[in-house]
């Protein structure tokens, strides 16, 4: 949260992103003996507001804690095409575009996110060896020796960023009983006031549970009496959060332990990327599309199209379409999964369900709103009734639409789940995207999707 990072973290957090590309554009202007005034001025203010927004989430010191710096590099380049994006869409539409010179905004585009790279790498090692500098540390103490409170003092050690000292922990128990770690008992939560004021402690985090109230505001009362900052934290990783945030309801805050990814502006952002990706999709692959609806009707009787049952958003049932690649049009409390040499696939229609070309009429459904290009896969009910019992937390998945392609299939868990391991599996994925989703990681699912088609062999 930007409260607890030091101010030069917090500074570099906010501005390196804006400023590193309209220094860019300043100089891709100086390449090419262009004078940056006038409508490059312009260009250069609205860049500037545009960046602050989209690049936002991108957090340049998350490769040192847990993220790897290819993800964020590869976030930077979505992030980067999105803002090409709008200003191409803004040229578009006032006209604009003849005022600019091409070498310059073709060079500027294709140079600026491997700039934004390099000057995340620098300012990770500069702001690192200021954030690191013992004079500058900031004392805390944790109220509440345990696993919590561990759990924190171990995140706060681990970030050379966060420029802290963790000084201790206080606890009413006895030694004997606690099993302390990353830090020593300074006393108990009688001691704490005089502690803070006599060591001039700048912060501290409660990590005590929620019947210790009584404790808590006694000594929250005792704490008036010093100028530290204090921190509640919740015990809010018992739970297997997805999409955990702060909020407000009518002023009074709620805490989100499980909620969708998509609400807000997220739902309307999500919806109309669907429709321009699944709109264009149907331009380029009509004529496939065609072309299979012939061969599915000339290798084997039956209708061109397989419609079948499947849970959609909020467990709601939706009629799913695919091109018919079987003999039978199973959709009744029982469903078999297809497996290897299945004698119920046409042998036309191996070759679709290989290709994964079956599930081309499922654009339709996107269109229709009740599927997405990228989430879970859907399962037939008869599946879902099964696996809502044998796995925990498996109707999570159903907070969100179901989607042709998603983050377990381009990660191994495409075709059968033959095991109750596997299929467990393909919900943790399901469930894990459900935490992290973006736009860029829906764009990044979609190309490796392509990928993975042609050299994936689960999908029989």
């Amino acid at each position: 949260m930007v409260t607890s990072d030091q101010p030069v973290v917090a500074l570099v957090k906010s501005l390196i992103n804006p400023v590193v590309i309209v220094t860019t554009l300043f100089g891709c202007t100086l390449a090419f003996d262009e004078p940056f005034a006038g409508a490059y001025m312009v260009l250069g203010v609205l860049v500037f507001l545009i960046s602050t927004q989209v690049f936002d989430d991108v957090d340049i010191f998350r490769a040192w804690r847990g993220v790897r710096t290819t993800a964020e590099d590869r976030k930077v380049i979505f992030d980067w095409l999105m803002v090409v994006g709008i200003l191409l869409f803004l040229a578009f539409a006032t006209k604009l575009s003849a005022q600019f010179s091409r070498k310059v905004m073709l060079t500027w585009f294709v140079v600026t996110p491997f700039v934004l790279i390099v000057a995340h790498a620098l300012a990770r090692q500069v702001v690192r060896r200021i954030a690191m500098q013992k004079n500058d540390a900031r004392s805390i103490v944790i109220v509440g020796a345990n696993p919590l409170g561990y759990k924190l003092a171990q995140r706060i050690l681990e970030d050379p960023y966060y420029g802290a000292e963790v000084k201790g922990f206080f606890d009413d128990r006895h030694p004997a009983r606690l099993e302390l770690a990353n830090g020593p008992l300074l006393g108990t939560i009688q001691d704490l006031s005089q502690w803070v004021r006599e060591h001039s402690v700048g912060t501290i985090y409660i990590t005590l549970p929620m019947v210790a109230q009584p404790r808590i505001m006694k000594m929250l009362d005792e704490l008036g009496d010093t100028t530290a900052s204090v921190y509640f934290v919740p015990d809010i990783f018992a739970f297997d959060l997805i999409q955990a945030r702060f909020d407000q309801l009518e002023g009074i805050p709620v805490v989100a332990i499980c909620e969708s990814p998509f609400s807000g502006f997220n739902s309307v952002l999500k919806r109309i990327s669907d429709i321009v990706f699944a709109c264009a999709a149907l331009f380029l692959l009509w004529p496939v599309m065609l072309a299979i609806a012939f061969g599915i009707k000339w290798t084997s009787p039956g209708p061109v199209l397989f419609k079948q049952r499947r849970y959609g958003l909020d467990g709601a049932e939706i009629m799913v379409y695919k091109f018919r690649s079987m003999k039978v049009l199973e959709d009744g409390a029982i469903v078999r999964q297809a497996t290897r040499d299945d004698d119920r696939v046409t042998p036309f229609g191996a070759f679709l369900r290989r290709t994964s070309l079956d599930e081309l009429p499922q654009f339709l459904n996107v269109l229709q709103g009740t599927m997405s290009i990228v989430g879970p896969r859907p399962h037939a009910v008869a599946h879902n009734e099964q696996y809502r019992k044998l796995i925990k937390r498996y109707m999570l998945r159903h907070k969100v639409k179901p989607g042709i392609t998603g983050w377990a299939q381009i990660n191994g868990y495409r075709g059968e789940t033959e095991s109750v391991e596997k299929m467990q599996s393909r919900v943790a994925y399901d469930l894990d995207y459900m935490r992290n989703w973006s736009v860029t990681l829906d764009v990044w699912i979609m190309l490796r999707t392509v990928t993975v088609v042609f050299r994936d062999r689960n999908a029989y």
